[in-house]
């Protein structure tokens, strides 16, 4: 292990956890930032950093290189429509994009994991020094899910486990034993409205690890946004994968969740592959 880590940041707190974590266990931190993503306030923890546009891996590459980069993460949420509008690649980054035939998260991530490691880089979990924000197993809100409940949590474990084999996205909405919203390239949050304002109080929303997914990206990820878009379609039920997930600010998460009557529920997989609960 090299003391120079690098970080290919995308937005929200998960950079900005990291940096202090590695910083705190002697590793020097390098980041590549993505203008318009990445928090401008992370430049001035890091030990050296780029300001990189969507595509532009060359300049990451060169980057980390000239820092002497050796062990890569991935880290934070990149807005999955600006491949559409705001994507600038270099030389490097339109290469390796024509080369991937299907342009799905997985491959994408994958396909860029493979161009840093042909460059002498090796891409790390990124959880690698923050295992304690991984989901816990069971009911950690104060209320209980009921059996109508639990019926559709179980429901809708199978269909995000369906939708994330697919590699299409990670998060359902269901009532009934009904698929009221299935996450794509809009995000969960957009999900949890769509599913919500038809479900209301009967809405139960699940997020999960897609099958085969690569411990070393785009893990789903809860957070305080998750619990605000929930109050506000008034959404009542959140089961999330536990130990194959992200919690963030996980004190105010659970307040919120409490304030707000929300169950909250980490979730693990029995011997058959269905949600334990």
């Amino acid at each position: 292990m090299t003391n120079e880590i690098g970080i290919i940041a995308g937005g929200g707190q998960f950079p900005h956890l990291f940096t202090k974590a590695a910083q705190q266990a002697g590793r020097k931190v390098f980041i590549a930032g993505h203008k318009g993503e990445t928090d401008t306030d992370l430049e001035a923890l890091a030990d050296g950093f780029c300001w990189v546009k969507l595509g532009q891996l060359g300049k990451i590459i060169k980057f980390f290189k000239k820092q002497g980069v050796k062990e890569v993460v991935f880290l934070g949420a990149i807005t999955k429509t600006k491949i559409f509008r705001d994507i600038f690649p270099d030389m490097k980054g339109l290469s390796l994009w024509n080369k991937i035939d299907v342009k799905q998260d997985d491959a994408i991530l994958r396909a860029i994991a493979g161009e840093l490691e042909r460059d002498g880089m090796q891409v790390l979990d990124s959880t690698c020094y923050l295992k304690h924000l991984l989901f816990p197993v069971g009911v950690v809100s104060k209320k209980q899910p009921d059996v109508k409940q639990v019926a559709d949590i179980r429901f809708g474990w199978q269909m995000a486990k369906a939708l994330g084999k697919l590699d299409i996205g990670q998060c359902v909405v269901v009532r009934n034993q009904t698929v009221l919203a299935a996450e794509a390239i809009e995000g969960t949050d957009a999900t949890i409205q769509r599913g919500g304002s038809l479900g209301k109080e009967h809405a139960v929303v699940v997020k999960v690890r897609k099958p085969g997914q690569d411990f070393r990206f785009d893990l789903p990820a809860i957070g305080t946004k998750t619990i605000e878009t929930m109050v506000a379609v008034k959404a009542r039920v959140l089961a999330v994968e536990a130990g194959q997930s992200l919690l963030f600010d996980p004190e105010q998460v659970i307040a919120d969740a409490n304030k707000a009557g929300i169950i909250v529920v980490g979730l693990e997989a029995d011997e058959q592959g269905n949600a334990r609960i």
